[in-house]
């Protein structure tokens, strides 16, 4: 099927996950999609794309021809609905000659070792870090640069995937061997170890759409998390920010900075960024959208979404630099999205679905989602996807935010029946 011309075509690169909200973000602007899946079958690690949704889903990995077969819909736009799709939708955008951020720096948008060097030369504040594919090098650096604890992580993947702090060469030794006996979220092969010197400080996200090399800051939200005496340094909460604090303006600044240095001029970022005592330094930043997205529940919050203003961006791009351009989001009422961790391990033998009506009749639940299905194994949490539980919360004030969180964490363990 090619453009009729009767309306815009957009193109999601593997829409997975939060790549799910771009079907209606972009309808609403009377946008027509195409999906580019990148791989012969779905990713089994995220949740897929309903191709339902697009009119037409073309299968491949070579640019070239994939530009060729893209060019008779004129799209608008390229975007990655996911983190490993962010090479191809900088590729592909760069060969259509529409609206991109192009591929020179794609790498660095995408390896974490990468990224923060890109950040260094450009003067930007960020860790120490070493890379190789030996744990006993990785070991060796941090017994010779750092100051321990250290960060030893994959170089590409992401939701907080075999990220582990750690405290002696024998954790590092450990943690890299684990990382090297492992694949990626994506499926691929992990080949080499990162380890970065310990930010300390309150960790933040900071989201923005940028708009030809406008900005606009869409939501800045605070980390709650808990260490776990494996290293394992687990989400509990994300709690929206007052966005009329000098905090807000600071991350802002900064994350402007980082923006500019890795080319990012159009598109949805979401960045996590540590305060530190000497001020703000990237963790990492991925150009798609929040993990955490649920656009109705940030309509309520926040008046937007990330996945419609990005929609806006590229379709409406002078209506969107009018409204939102080098703009700070505003806080309509308080807000959380709580990952509920477990203790639990075993099989699933049912959802109490009572238990789930009971935490989505809280006057404060906007959304609740049980992960896991029958015969499903749950095991403790240790990161993002480990999570068997996620709920988003917004009340008009933070005492009934907070009462509804303490009840979904006693119910949240009888949610799952084990065999």
């Amino acid at each position: 099927m090619t453009s009729t011309g009767s309306a815009p075509v957009a193109v999601v690169v593997d829409g997975y996950s939060a790549g799910n909200f771009y079907p209606a973000a972009f309808a609403q602007s009377g946008t027509r999609l195409v999906h580019v899946q990148s791989t012969p079958e779905f990713i089994t690690s995220m949740q897929p794309p309903n191709l339902a949704d697009y009119e037409a889903n073309i299968v491949g990995s070579d640019m070239e021809e994939l530009a060729a077969r893209l060019r008779p819909y004129s799209p608008v736009c390229v975007v990655a609905g996911q983190d490993g799709a962010v090479p191809m939708a900088d590729r592909l955008s760069e060969l259509l000659a529409i609206p991109t951020n192009g591929s020179l720096l794609s790498r660095a948008r995408r390896d974490k070792y990468e990224m923060i060097e890109t950040l260094r030369k450009a003067g930007v504040r960020c860790a120490q870090q070493f890379k190789s594919a030996d744990p006993a090098d990785i070991a060796a650096w941090a017994e010779r640069s750092a100051t321990y604890p250290v960060v030893v992580k994959p170089l590409s993947s992401a939701a907080s995937d075999g990220v582990r702090i750690c405290n002696n060469a024998e954790e590092v030794v450990s943690a890299a061997e684990a990382i090297l006996s492992s694949q990626d979220i994506f499926g691929a092969s992990n080949s080499e170890i990162l380890v970065q010197s310990y930010l300390k400080g309150t960790e933040y996200i900071v989201d923005t759409v940028s708009c030809d090399g406008q900005r606009y800051t869409c939501g800045v939200w605070q980390y709650e998390k808990t260490l776990l005496p494996s290293g394992k340094n687990i989400y509990n909460r994300d709690i929206l920010v007052d966005p009329d604090t000098a905090l807000v303006a600071g991350l802002t600044a900064y994350i402007d900075e980082v923006l500019a240095a890795l080319d990012v001029r159009w598109g949805p970022a979401h960045a996590e960024v540590i305060v530190t005592p000497e001020g703000p330094a990237l963790v990492e930043i991925g150009t798609r959208l929040n993990g955490n997205i649920h656009a109705g529940f940030h309509d309520v919050c926040l008046g937007h979404n990330q996945a419609a203003l990005t929609a806006q961006a590229f379709t409406q791009p002078d209506a969107f630099q009018a409204e939102y351009g080098n703009r700070i989001y505003r806080k309509l009422q308080p807000a959380v999205v709580y990952n509920a961790p477990t203790t639990l391990e075993g099989v699933v033998e049912s959802v109490d679905e009572s238990v789930v009506e009971e935490i989505r009749g809280l006057e404060s639940v906007h959304t609740v989602a049980a992960k896991l299905k029958p015969g499903a194994r749950i095991r403790p949490t240790v990161d993002l996807l480990t999570s068997p539980l996620r709920a988003h919360l917004t009340a008009t004030s933070e005492e009934r935010l907070t009462a509804d969180y303490e009840r979904i964490r006693e119910l949240k363990d009888a949610v799952y029946r084990l065999a």
